[in-house]
């Protein structure tokens, strides 16, 4: 109904989407030649055909050096096992990437060594670009999907009912049969304590629609999220700017063995502006990050990026970070950036101390 499980694959030679390998035997100078889903159509063909091995071999055997470079941890308790650096379906939804962008995007986040790819289903039509786009290669990542605002960020929909059908919509969006985990969008505190929004979770974990169940958002609810002891992951805010789940969840979600997704872990790149930008969205952190000054942020782009993102994967308990754009390039430049390795433990405390120095009150995590 949502899709195939089975890896697919392409017919060297007629381009044909094959589902299941089959062997052929050709003699070529009287000798037979074994080839599991390939048909060698004439000695000719073997010329273009050994090119297309030859080139095929070598972009695995970088694929396989990009995965072998990119850390990767157990998301808790779970049984994934993910790269450090996730790819985040937002920006592709809300800019109105377009799905031969996307593919390149996907093709060059999985190419990098990513595993993870975390949507929602407000996030405009972005999971309707992820399934279109990456679908024949669902066994090469986890995919994570969020649910609650079927209807935009704006109409938020916590009934039981609504949100079973809004994760049976995202299954079809996202031309796959199963999700590795959902999560409750950011609902309130009152919302989680109802106990009708978990239950349709674990409602669609035992239709096997999703192997794990998590809750993203921030303060009161996550640490609830926590304490409550039903979902298996909490995707929180953690980063440079927003620091305050370092101190008030993460602790007891490692001791709780939780799986724990940073979002927002680049502040959104807010130092970049000179001037407090137009949109909401980066604001906050704007303004958190003028006060805060760290010294850092003043070198060049690309050290104030790694130093930003080996912090928030250097906060103890956090497994993944997900990063969004829609730059292909970007990907294989952020791989690159953790090839430093972990923050210097000197530099990690410098900014955790900066951060109790000067943070207000008020500066909680961000939605």
């Amino acid at each position: 109904m949502f899709g195939r499980r089975r890896k697919k694959m392409i017919h060297a030679c007629t381009n044909r989407t094959l589902y299941e390998p089959r062997k052929c035997s050709i003699k070529m100078s009287g000798l037979p030649m074994e080839r599991a889903g390939i048909l060698l159509v004439s000695r000719v063909g073997l010329c273009a055909y050994g090119t297309l091995v030859s080139n095929h071999m070598a972009a695995s055997r970088g694929r396989m050096r990009a995965k072998e470079a990119m850390e990767q941890r157990r998301l808790g308790r779970t049984d994934i096992v993910a790269s450090v650096l996730g790819f985040g379906g937002s920006e592709i939804g809300y800019e109105g990437a377009s799905g031969r962008t996307v593919v390149r995007l996907l093709g060059s986040a999985l190419d990098a060594g990513l595993n993870v790819i975390d949507t929602a289903e407000c996030y405009e039509d972005s999971e309707s670009l992820i399934g279109k786009a990456i679908g024949s290669r669902r066994r090469e990542f986890y995919l994570f999907t969020k649910c609650g605002h079927a209807g935009g960020w704006s109409r938020a929909d916590w009934r039981q009912a609504p949100l079973v059908a809004s994760i049976e919509r995202s299954l079809r969006r996202l031309a796959t049969d199963y999700l590795d985990l959902i999560q409750l969008h950011s609902c309130s505190l009152a919302t989680l304590r109802t106990g009708e929004a978990i239950e349709a979770l674990e409602r669609a974990r035992a239709r096997g629609w999703a192997r794990y169940i998590g809750y993203s958002g921030d303060g009161e609810a996550a640490r609830y999220a926590v304490e409550c002891g039903r979902f298996d992951t909490l995707q929180t805010s953690i980063s440079i700017a927003d620091q305050e789940a370092i101190d008030r969840t993460l602790p007891l979600a490692s001791a709780r063995q939780m799986g724990v997704i940073a979002k927002r872990p680049l502040a959104n790149v807010a130092w970049r502006y000179e001037r407090k930008p137009a949109e909401p969205y980066y604001q906050s952190y704007w303004s958190r990050l003028r006060t805060l000054d760290y010294r850092f942020l003043k070198s060049a782009p690309d050290t104030a990026v790694g130093t930003a993102l080996r912090f928030t994967l250097g906060a103890p308990g956090v497994h993944t970070a997900i990063v969004g754009t829609t730059k292909p390039e970007r990907w294989q430049q952020n791989a690159a950036l953790l090839q430093a390795g972990a923050l210097p433990p000197r530099e990690f405390e410098q900014i955790r101390a900066r951060w109790h120095e000067v943070a207000a009150g008020s500066w909680g995590g961000q939605v």
